[in-house]
């Protein structure tokens, strides 16, 4: 099964891109790197057909989703830290993705004074980005990038066994292939913790990836997470759905509800990768599942 093909649309940049908000005193700026539109039949493909084409109908989802694709940059401690850096040129046919550089500039942010990169896991559509001359160009030599050990290992020979991937196993190792070999001397790996700067953990889950990762923002009694693949499209009210796309399926589901289980808990704001611009909200119990509450949009 492949990706669908888009039809290329007229001004894409009409749309809202950025999205801010304060976690205590640290500064955090939401960006949307466009869409993808993905099969709607890549979720629970551990459920019954029928089941889950009658949940997606429930919730008014098509048979091709609009796949959202968040980066966060955040503010800490003097660093400038970019979380993900979107598909960049690695999906070509995907029409509607790849605007980080030019979101970036909207922003108001110079890719220059990026200090530091944090991959949750090295899949084309978080570090693609950082392959795009249009951004990497800008970016500053001694940039440091984040990522975990184990996804590095892993990545070096991927093993697709567990799962279909949707076609696009080979984009997924020419991708890793390239931003292993770009990026050699800025990487700088990490076991199972590093605190990038003041506030800012990134914490190895894996699951969605062996090495898949989360960060962690944390301020003045407040916390932010930003849980890369962990949670997609229907995953916080149906978390038990496995997809296509996770390596390591049954530990992306206990990852899925130890992190689900936390912010229902903690209250704090959580958004991720792929969830509906700008993805944040809040996490509420609903029985033996969960709810997305969106946090009120500031105006």
């Amino acid at each position: 099964m492949c990706l669908c093909h888009e039809s290329r649309h007229p001004d894409h940049d009409l749309v809202p891109s950025r999205y801010a908000t304060r976690i205590g005193e640290i500064d955090v700026l939401v960006i949307s790197d466009g869409a993808l539109p993905i099969p709607a039949d890549i979720l629970g493909t551990n459920v019954d057909s029928a089941v889950r084409d009658a949940a997606l109908r429930e919730r008014f989802l098509p048979d091709v989703i609009d796949w959202g694709l968040n980066v966060v940059v955040v503010h800490s401690g003097g660093r400038t830290i970019l979380i993900d850096a979107g598909v960049g040129l690695e999906m070509p046919d995907a029409t509607r993705a790849g605007r980080l550089a030019l979101r970036l500039k909207g922003a108001g942010i110079d890719p220059a004074s990026v200090t530091d990169v944090v991959a949750t896991h090295i899949h084309m559509d978080h570090i693609g980005g950082l392959l795009d001359q249009r951004l990497r160009s800008q970016m500053r030599p001694d940039l440091r990038v984040h990522v975990s050990h184990t996804d590095i290992e892993f990545f070096k020979s991927p093993d697709f066994s567990h799962n279909t991937f949707g076609g696009i196993q080979d984009i997924i190792r020419s991708s890793a292939r390239k931003f292993l070999d770009a990026y050699k001397a800025e990487l700088r790996p990490f076991d199972k913790q590093h605190e990038v700067a003041p506030g800012v953990v990134v914490t190895l889950t894996g699951g969605h990836t062996p090495g898949h990762s989360v960060v962690r923002v944390s301020s003045g009694g407040e916390r932010l997470t930003f849980a890369g693949d962990a949670v997609v499209p229907v995953g916080v009210d149906c978390p038990e759905w496995q997809n296509a796309f996770d390596h390591e399926p049954e530990e992306a589901t206990r990852v899925r509800m130890r992190l689900l289980r936390e912010a229902a808990s903690t209250g704090e704001l959580f958004l991720a990768s792929h969830l509906s611009f700008p993805s944040l909200g809040r996490v509420a119990a609903a029985g033996k599942a969960f709810r997305y509450v969106p946090a009120n949009w500031a105006y």
